[in-house]
């Protein structure tokens, strides 16, 4: 019998790729997107897709969304706000969708690579078996890794199958955070080309189409529930994401970067992008080995082609 699919932030750089994989599944019969802002999935040509509007702190809203669904897809989270903001979305929103979970036989929440967070003596590369210890300064590394103990919680002694998603910096035509995290002065800059300080991390993208296609497999229940590491083939360094944007940029130090990073988490009216920096304190790669073996994942993405296709897109609308 086709499968009843509920939602929740079905608008963002992830969701609306995940609708367009589910409508494409013969597995699904029905999808119930759930957000905040304004959507009509027939704008997207999508058929098989209900959407209303509803927020994951109003926990009726939730109840109401997965009413006869086989699976729930928890996508809504806030990436930059500021850290009071975050955190009520984020961490109760989420908190709400988790305890309503118990009622539906599946589960898929995307985590991600953050949620390890950034620590020189974290495992290279990242397997699913690193503990999720996040990093303090970064509050949404923070966030990611308390949620995933908060869905142990909320899952205790329920027959709910979870699959957690671990996907690495979304990027693509569609998914455009990684520019957005610039600040718009200096991403405008009319004459003088910005410059980025490169430290030489390596670090993955992954491609939305590519999180959208491990996630649609989670929903069918292919492999067996658990965490799942998602990233692209290949890495590049903050060189490669300034010339990929016509900027430029200049090789530093890792100490100075581990001294602006502490020096972030010292300032609170710095802006939610300054504690990305911490992102570069050290390479965050990870083995995906586990969700090609297991859910037949296979990227079609890699790391560079998403780069430059990010790239592109921010071009035409007008980021860059």
């Amino acid at each position: 019998m086709p499968l009843t699919v509920a939602v929740t932030g079905p608008t963002g750089d992830i969701g609306r790729s995940l609708l367009h994989a589910l409508e494409a599944d013969p597995a699904v019969g029905r999808v119930v997107g759930m957000a905040r802002r304004p959507f009509d999935p027939a704008q997207l040509g999508l058929t098989r897709t209900e959407y209303r509007q509803g927020d994951v702190l109003d926990r009726a809203s939730v109840e109401a969304l997965v009413e006869d669904a086989d699976v729930l897809v928890h996508l809504a989270f806030i990436i930059l706000g500021g850290r009071d903001e975050t955190r009520a979305i984020n961490l109760e929103g989420s908190r709400n969708v988790f305890e309503v979970a118990r009622e539906v036989p599946r589960l898929v929440y995307t985590s991600s690579v953050a949620a390890y967070g950034f620590h020189a003596d974290n495992p290279q590369p990242l397997t699913e078996d690193v503990p999720t210890r996040g990093t303090d300064a970064h509050y949404y590394s923070a966030q990611k890794a308390e949620l995933e103990e908060v869905l142990r919680e909320s899952l205790e002694g329920a027959a709910t199958e979870a699959y957690v998603f671990r996907p690495c910096i979304v990027a693509g035509p569609d998914a455009l955070t990684l520019v957005e995290t610039f600040p718009r002065p200096l991403r405008r800059m009319p004459v003088v080309k910005p410059v980025l300080p490169n430290p030489g991390v390596p670090f993955q993208l992954v491609h939305h189409d590519d999180v959208a296609s491990a996630i649609a497999a989670a929903v069918r229940g292919d492999g067996e529930p658990g965490v799942y590491n998602l990233g692209g083939a290949g890495t590049i360094t903050v060189g490669d994401l300034a010339r990929a944007l016509g900027w430029l940029s200049v090789r530093v130090p890792h100490i100075g970067v581990t001294a602006a990073a502490e020096a972030v988490g010292l300032l609170p009216l710095m802006p939610a992008q300054a504690s990305w920096i911490n992102a570069l304190r050290v390479p965050v790669v990870m083995d995906t080995s586990r969700a090609r073996r297991e859910l037949g994942w296979d990227p079609r993405h890699d790391t560079r082609a998403t780069l430059t296709a990010t790239a592109r897109s921010a071009r035409e609308r007008g980021l860059l």
